[in-house]
């Protein structure tokens, strides 16, 4: 399995913007943002395979890009124009097997860190 390690959470006012990063110890096929608000399930945020192709929740298109270094096994998210709605804890995920869906399996997961949006 992918050891990973997130960081780059904070607290923020809305409307401001935050970029989290993420440490694979490896390879991957496919690697995800989650979140998860107190009380609420966990939602797919965004998806980037390892040729560069993207997907975003609805909720998310236009104000978070998700981005890779493959050299670094590093991914990212910036998220601008931050809303109250996007508090939660972000985890960062990845896969080493084909298909890269907020559906797909995947095999390893980071610790989270918290984005917590004032209004």
């Amino acid at each position: 399995q992918v050891q990973l390690q997130e960081s780059g959470g904070g607290s923020v006012q809305s409307g401001g913007s935050l970029k989290l990063s993420c440490a694979a110890s490896g390879d991957t096929r496919c690697m995800a943002w989650f979140r998860q608000a107190p009380g609420k399930e966990q939602e797919g945020v965004a998806t980037i395979t390892s040729d560069g192709r993207t997907r975003y929740a609805d909720s998310v298109k236009g104000r978070f890009t998700i981005s890779q270094d493959n050299a670094k096994n590093t991914l990212y998210l910036q998220m601008n124009s931050l809303k109250p709605e996007d508090t939660a804890m972000y985890y960062c995920a990845a896969r080493i097997n084909y298909g890269c869906t907020f559906l797909s399996r995947f095999g390893s997961w980071g610790q989270g860190t918290q984005v917590t949006v004032s209004s």
